[in-house]
């Protein structure tokens, strides 16, 4: 009998040795997608995003994981938390996964210029996703048109009643991402044509929406003489409406962001945001698989979307979606009808406003 037992238990711990052997060995890094050794012939694809602090990330990775898995692709996501040197370890690490194609959101695009070199000095396709990296030769920047995102805002506050004698604050997203001077100009431009005086600008390193807050906090002054303020997205913009509210100003200063953010739809239906950027992240993170399966293919890039962006380094092609503007005038339609948000969750805070099914 004991003989026996000692051989059930000798069994059950040789099982425990194995599995935690095919724990340990086999375990993918955090933020991995399933892969196997099925996948060998699949088309291999590392996606490092910056981090997932920004509500709309999540939906990108989702929509794009789902459009490559219907190619035929296996797609391998990183997330940097918002460190430079962790999505150069990521792009390192996918160059020795030896992936097909690498798309990056990046940090700092200065930083990334060697490691976009790197990966392309081994037949490696990169692809620039939402954010430029001026200062290298990428397969595809892909994004929406930043510019028209800032001229939809200056149109939103023009519209609402800003006009000529009128005051305005940025307060702008991270210095670092490129897209910044983008939208900030769009921006600016419609200020200017309507003789709109910009009060000041603000930036806000690493999107930080608690610097938008202290902002609004520490300019009490420049902020009551504000008709308006323009936030460099939807993030910022709650920390700004939240600090009004606190200041009770809520709804008396116009508010934009841009992400179409499910709390920057409840304030636009509560009236204490003026509008956001709806921009079909779908279609975007879609667009963006289909492109990266192409490019692993070898297939060149064609479309009437498809246009060139001049970096510093040159000319690279430039995959760019249209923007929408969405105020309480075209929210069920472009935000509920689209399915982006649901219209309980858009009209929680104000249900006496639904509108009927």
């Amino acid at each position: 009998m004991k003989k026996k037992v000692k051989g059930l238990l000798g069994m059950a711990l040789a099982m425990a040795l194995l599995v935690m052997c095919l724990g340990g060995c086999g375990a993918a890094s955090q933020g991995d997608t399933d892969m196997t050794a099925d996948d060998g012939d699949k088309i291999q694809i590392g996606m490092s995003f910056d981090s997932f602090v920004i509500e709309r990330w999540q939906r990108d990775r989702d929509v794009f994981v789902s459009a490559a898995k219907e190619l035929g692709a296996e797609v391998n996501i990183q997330n940097a938390n918002g460190d430079v040197q962790q999505q150069k370890d990521h792009i390192d690490y996918f160059i020795k996964k030896g992936m097909d194609v690498i798309v990056i959101i990046s940090i700092d695009p200065d930083e990334l210029v060697d490691s976009v070199r790197k990966a392309q000095d081994v037949g490696i396709k990169v692809i620039a996703y939402d954010r430029p990296i001026p200062k290298a030769l990428v397969d595809l920047y892909i994004s929406f048109d930043n510019e028209k995102v800032g001229e939809l805002m200056g149109e939103a506050m023009v519209k609402a009643g800003l006009d000529e004698g009128g005051k305005a604050v940025m307060i702008c997203g991270s210095p670092k991402d490129r897209n910044v001077p983008m939208v900030d100009g769009g921006f600016k431009a419609v200020m200017s044509d309507n003789d709109v005086e910009i009060l000041d600008e603000y930036y806000c390193d690493g999107w930080k929406a608690e610097l938008a807050g202290d902002y609004v906090y520490n300019n009490p002054d420049r902020i009551e003489e504000a008709d308006a303020i323009m936030c460099g997205n939807d993030d910022l913009a709650s920390r700004v409406v939240y600090a009004l509210a606190e200041k009770r100003m809520a709804g008396k200063k116009l508010v934009v962001g841009q992400d179409a953010d499910l709390e920057a739809c409840q304030r636009i239906v509560e009236g204490t945001q003026l509008m956001t950027v709806y921009k079909p992240i779908e279609k975007l993170a879609q667009k963006a698989a289909e492109a990266a399966v192409s490019l692993a293919k070898g297939e060149e890039l064609q479309g009437d979307d498809v246009s060139e962006y001049v970096g510093e380094a040159g000319k690279v092609p430039y995959l760019k979606i249209e923007p929408i503007a969405v105020t309480q005038d075209n929210i069920d339609e472009v935000i509920i009808g689209s399915g982006f948000h649901l219209k309980e969750d858009v009209y929680l805070n104000v249900p006496g406003k639904m509108p009927p099914n």
